[in-house]
């Protein structure tokens, strides 16, 4: 019986040594098939744009990268603008000249570098946009911020503002290369006044980059404060495997393998596609950051990194929010540093219908003693209506302190998102007030009703909050903290 019994074991354990790599092999088979039953890639996916910058670039400053940045988007028009074919010429296609998400409908084309100059600065500010994004995201924040005093650059992050094939190939040291020319640019334009950088998402991951390369690097100007917008701190790590489906795209020449989401590009300063390769390159540059926050040995220079101020959705779908509390505001010894959360509406009951509830993570905050920075929680008054009470507590301390700022939830949104954060309600393109004029393309209010899964656009994405009601509130908290209150 026993010998038997050894021989089944036997044989079941050769069966399951021969089958798995066959099985792996369907398995992989049946992923590609499926990835492949996608739309074609169009032109805009294609496009090899080889005049974006890229650190090996023969560029010695700002003005050589904005030089090169022209020549890139003559390049676009050549190769994307006037190759498209006539199926595509929609009027709500990016691509398509003079349709109403054609970007050079709004002066000027916000997809390219701003630079808001200033007679007599009183600081030098750069902006940085997200991932797939462009500087049309900092926009508003770089109007309010030259109004204040400061020269503002909004940097064009390499791989953004042309086409989606520009994420395909671009590197975060790409991205972190043009940073530093920015900096430097914006030091010889203010002298000794001091130098802030605001970053967005992916452009907060590089903001706390560069503040930890001047800690290395005493050539490099230093940034005094930084303030970061749902900043890309931790990313799930399924992005750092989601690159071998671009390597087995390339070793099989299926293109199609070289992207997350192929969709249409009717967002005039964002792109809808998003390539394999984007998601690669935060997972890297987060893990590059996450090492050297969390370095015992870097401990005493991290007392030189610059205050932060930080604003996060308490619901994020892009980044992790916990990891913007465990990752960088625990590792960052000084006391100056602000974390504001947007907790989600709790004007109704809502905790019947949401999937997880951040509720028992920010009250454990609130309950934590010692923490190394001041912690706000912007949420509803107890008694649930849609006035709003700020909760919070200074850095090291354990009093709760409530104060009642003059604001409310609006009707029928239950939270922010992250692409929401840097949106007045005002915005011409992502605003929530339909009567705005607007030179193209209203997205702020879309919400088209039909059948579920007929669109190519998924309702989720309509839906999707893409203006801050509390924008007011936190831009004047923000120039309060740069000291540029008007």
């Amino acid at each position: 019986m026993k010998k038997i019994l050894f021989n089944t074991v036997i044989h079941i354990f050769r069966a399951l040594l021969y089958g798995i790599p066959g099985g792996f092999l369907v398995l992989v088979i049946l992923f590609v098939w499926d990835l492949e039953k996608r739309p074609d890639l169009k032109v805009w996916h294609k496009a090899d744009l080889d005049a974006e910058f890229t650190a090996k670039s023969n560029v010695k400053n700002f003005k050589e990268y904005l030089a090169l940045e022209e020549k890139l988007f003559a390049q676009l028009d050549e190769l994307v603008y006037d190759r498209i074919k006539p199926e595509d010429s929609l009027i709500i296609n990016r691509y398509y000249k003079g349709s109403i998400a054609d970007p050079d409908r709004w002066t000027p084309n916000w997809n390219r570098t701003f630079e808001l100059a200033s007679d007599t600065p009183e600081a030098g500010v750069l902006l940085l946009h997200g991932l797939s994004d462009s500087p049309y995201s900092m926009r508003s924040l770089g109007t309010r911020l030259h109004g204040s005093g400061a020269w503002v650059v909004g940097l064009r992050v390499p791989g953004h503002g042309t086409a989606p094939s520009g994420l395909v190939s671009v590197r975060w040291q790409d991205m972190a290369a043009a940073v530093r020319l920015a900096m430097q640019h914006l030091q010889d334009k203010v002298g000794d006044q001091p130098l802030y950088i605001i970053g967005y998402s992916n452009g907060g991951a590089l903001a706390v980059h560069y503040a930890l390369e001047t800690l290395a690097d005493q050539t490099l100007p230093t940034v005094n404060r930084l303030v970061l917008l749902s900043p890309e701190i931790g990313v799930v790590r399924v992005a750092a495997l989601a690159v071998w489906q671009a390597r087995l795209g390339h070793l099989l020449r299926l293109q199609k393998l070289e992207w997350n989401d192929i969709l249409p590009e009717y967002e005039p300063f964002k792109y809808g596609s998003f390539a394999v390769n984007a998601g690669d390159l935060s997972y890297r540059l987060t893990a590059e950051n996450r090492v050297r926050l969390t370095d015992p040995a870097g401990l005493e220079k991290l007392k030189q990194f610059p205050p932060v101020l930080a604003f996060q959705s308490a619901v994020d779908k892009t980044v992790s929010m916990k990891a913007v509390v465990e990752v960088l505001f625990k590792h960052l010894p000084q006391e100056a540093n602000e974390l504001m959360l947007f907790d989600i509406n709790r004007t109704r009951d809502l905790e019947m219908v949401l999937k997880s509830d951040p509720k028992p993570y920010i009250e454990s905050l609130l309950k934590e003693p010692g923490l190394p920075f001041r912690l706000s929680i912007l949420t509803n008054t107890v008694d649930k209506s849609d006035r709003i009470v700020i909760r919070s507590k200074e850095a090291k301390q354990p009093e709760i302190t409530e104060t009642f700022p003059d604001l409310k939830w609006p009707d029928q949104v239950y939270s922010l998102s992250h692409v929401a954060l840097p949106f007045p309600e005002d915005d011409p393109v992502y605003g929530g007030n339909i009567s705005l004029d607007s030179p193209g393309i209203q997205l702020g209010s879309l919400a088209m009703r039909g059948e579920r899964d007929i669109l190519k656009i998924p309702a989720s994405t309509m839906l999707r909050m893409r203006w801050n009601p509390f924008h007011g509130f936190m831009e004047n908290k923000l120039l309060e903290f740069l000291s540029l209150n008007d």
